[in-house]
């Protein structure tokens, strides 16, 4: 029996958390349809089933809306399976996730919409205005708290994916590490087929076994019982045996992920067009104008002005906290280089004693000992006063950079805004973070803060530069609340 046809015999229950997961979420969201459509009826009309007119060419007709909300609900869910939002592409996948439901959502009631104009059926607007956002949001939240489930479910090792790497010895060690760091997006790497490098063991700084070359495919996935091949460098295989590969790999059971050649590059920029038999993958250029910079600068506007406005109070106690707690100055200001290399003056609570800046050049050795290499930074830093400290830990003295957002020199998201003696050990590449405003939050933030090493800084700032969106913004935003709530990496 050959390699690929035991791959196809074995592991017949390879699929059964994916079936079992979807058929979970079918059955909430039904339930949650029928709490959500009856309630709205029961709220809108009491226990009056009130009857549905209908006056068109073929005479009358009247049904009562028990009976119309019966079929909204097997409407919805149908267009919830059509629109695959219980596929396992799109399994804990989150904002794809919700999109997909608010989409399917919209179609149904844009039919119900063009349904009732056309046959003239007079159908309670309150009604519909309610069932639609209150069914949309129910939806989301139910999916949220199962993504949630998902993935402490994955960080034990279950409900995922079990990946074969293909591709030379580098990408297959830098991808396993990758997967590796993010258990929640649930691949799990079993094992590696590598089409060039060294006769090793395993994989670089993993314990991830290597199962020979290309031709060994079929094997690993039989041997590790594995149910996805990841291509981690495809220029590395000729067209022929990708294609090969491909068909080796039985539907519905084992699937391929091709790994682009281009990094960093976020979901909305990349559309993929079949010209004349090619997969050609187009990028967007990122751009930095027109309404999308409008959005980003009023809400940015908004925003900042609304948490002023809310936390004047709590900003008034912490002023006086910092001005009795030791001498010097409320607020430290210093001088940041931000949006096209612009210098801008940023505003903070005061952490450290007055004479920090002084003593700043007897302690960089010490930093630079502790993994940095361009940035300035201390876990034990003796300048920083007790009640800084504790502001520090909450980023307290972040927040009258909100007057910096107001102004107009920062925004709510963004890269960290450098000091102009950190630009000068810049590498070219790097200068593209002032393409945008610099943010009072942003990825490095909610990634690990200071825990962070600079190249891991710059590439987080960089991914942001390049695609950032308000969606982006609106969940670095919600992300960062429970960032500053655990404390990582702040000091």
């Amino acid at each position: 029996m050959s390699n690929a046809t035991k791959a196809t015999t074995r592991n017949p229950h390879a699929r059964d958390w994916r079936d079992q997961y979807a058929a979970r979420l079918a059955l909430t969201d039904f339930l949650v349809l029928i709490w959500v459509v009856f309630g709205v009826q029961l709220a809108w009309f009491g226990f009056d089933t009130a009857d549905v007119q209908f006056s068109g060419d073929v005479g009358y007709l009247a049904v009562t809306y028990t009976s119309f909300s019966i079929i909204l609900i097997a409407g919805w869910m149908a267009l919830l399976s059509v629109f695959g939002t219980r596929e396992h592409r799109v399994l804990g996948t989150g904002p794809d996730e919700y999109k997909l439901i608010v989409n399917a959502s919209i179609r149904l009631f844009g039919i119900i919409a063009i349904i009732s104009f056309l046959f003239k059926i007079d159908i309670a607007r309150g009604y519909i205005l309610l069932a639609f956002p209150l069914g949309v949001s129910v939806l989301i939240f139910s999916r949220w708290v199962w993504r949630q489930w998902l993935v402490v479910k994955r960080m034990d090792g279950h409900f995922t994916a079990r990946v074969i790497l293909v591709g030379t010895l580098a990408s297959s060690a830098r991808i396993a590490r990758e997967l590796r760091s993010t258990p929640g997006a649930g691949y799990r790497v079993v094992g590696a087929v590598v089409t060039t490098g060294p006769e090793d063991a395993e994989l670089p700084g993993t314990d991830i076994p290597i199962f020979g070359g290309l031709d060994d495919v079929h094997s690993a996935l039989e041997t590790t019982d594995a149910d996805t091949v990841v291509v981690t460098s495809s220029s590395d295989l000729t067209p022929t045996s990708m294609r090969e590969l491909s068909w080796g790999l039985e539907p519905g059971r084992y699937h391929m992920v091709v790994v682009p050649q281009l990094i960093d590059i976020g979901g909305p920029r990349i559309h993929t067009r079949p010209v004349s038999g090619l997969p050609l993958i187009h990028v967007e250029t990122p751009r930095y104008e027109g309404r999308t910079l409008f959005a980003k600068r009023a809400f940015d506007i908004v925003g900042s002005a609304s948490l002023l406005l809310v936390l004047s109070p709590f900003l008034f106690v912490v002023a006086l906290i910092v001005r009795l707690s030791s001498p010097g100055a409320v607020f430290f200001r210093q001088d940041r280089v931000g949006i096209n290399g612009s210098r801008f003056r940023m505003f903070k609570f005061r952490s450290m004693v007055t004479d920090a800046e002084t003593l700043l050049d007897g302690l960089q050795n010490q930093a630079r000992t502790e993994g940095n290499t361009v940035m300035f930074k201390m876990r034990n830093d003796p300048r920083v006063t007790p009640v800084g400290r504790f502001i520090r830990r909450y980023s307290i003295d972040e927040l009258p950079q909100l007057f910096n957002v107001l102004a107009g020199s920062m925004s709510l998201v963004g890269p960290r805004p450098p000091l102009e003696r950190e630009v000068g050990d810049y590498e070219n590449h790097v200068h593209r973070r002032f393409l945008v405003k610099p943010g009072i939050t942003g990825l490095w933030q909610i990634s690990g803060r200071s825990n962070l090493s600079w190249a891991e800084t710059v590439r987080l700032d960089l991914y942001y530069v390049e695609n950032w969106s308000m969606t982006g913004d609106l969940v670095i935003l919600w992300r960062t609340a429970r960032a500053v709530l655990q404390r990582d990496g702040a000091y």
